[in-house]
């Protein structure tokens, strides 16, 4: 009997929810229970709607097993080491992603118009973050805020080309959810910022792990 991707997507709503419960009320232990089974969710989903049979599907499905590393580096909340490898770890997800949508057609003047409009607010968040990263950040998240611009230009452009807007949609959540990231992590810690973070970022996983089968 073949496994329905419907299955893990469940899992990982339910490990989201009880992810999101364990930060509101501040249990390490809770997040370190459901947050791994939320990531593993999403890598199951790729797997079971055949992600392996295609070029972009295989790459989506590295982009979403890195993910699921650096899910687990940064679940320790006093281990500097351990942020900055799972940054490294996201990094790389985000050009395994990249890789996926130049499996597309590039559409240029999409790509051009949007990559300067990711530039301007690239340089806004940049500006947002400056204040509060420490010297040794500025430089790697400098190259993270390029890289996943790039990774969204692309997903435009593979959108367009092929008419599938959920690459789109999930690349966008993707990014969107780095914000949330960022914002904890240096700029105002708090619940607010998983309550919108941790939906955006696993359901943007979940529509990119179901699509990569096809």
């Amino acid at each position: 009997m073949t496994l329905a991707p419907a299955v893990p997507a469940a899992v990982t709503v339910l490990g989201l929810i009880g992810l999101l419960v364990a930060d509101y009320v501040g249990s390490v232990r809770g997040r370190w229970c459901t947050k791994p089974v939320a990531a593993a969710g999403f890598v199951a989903v790729a797997l079971t709607a055949g992600a392996t049979g295609t070029p972009h599907g295989t790459w989506i499905l590295l982009g979403l097993v890195l993910s699921f590393v650096g899910d687990l580096l940064l679940l320790p909340s006093d281990r500097p080491g351990a942020f900055k490898a799972g940054l490294v770890c996201f990094l790389m997800a985000h050009l395994a992603y990249g890789v996926a949508f130049l499996q597309f057609d590039l559409q240029l003047p999409v790509a051009g118009t949007l990559a300067g409009v990711c530039t301007v607010i690239g340089v806004f968040v940049l500006r947002w973050l400056a204040p509060h990263l420490p010297g040794d950040l500025r430089v790697p998240m400098l190259a993270y805020v390029v890289v996943i611009s790039t990774m969204l230009v692309l997903a435009a452009s593979a959108s367009l080309a092929t008419g599938r807007f959920d690459l789109l949609a999930g690349a966008f959540l993707f990014y969107v959810s780095d914000i949330s990231v960022a914002r904890k992590r240096f700029v105002a810690p708090g619940f607010a910022n998983a309550a919108w973070g941790l939906p955006a970022y696993f359901i943007g996983q979940l529509i990119l792990a179901w699509g990569s089968g096809t």
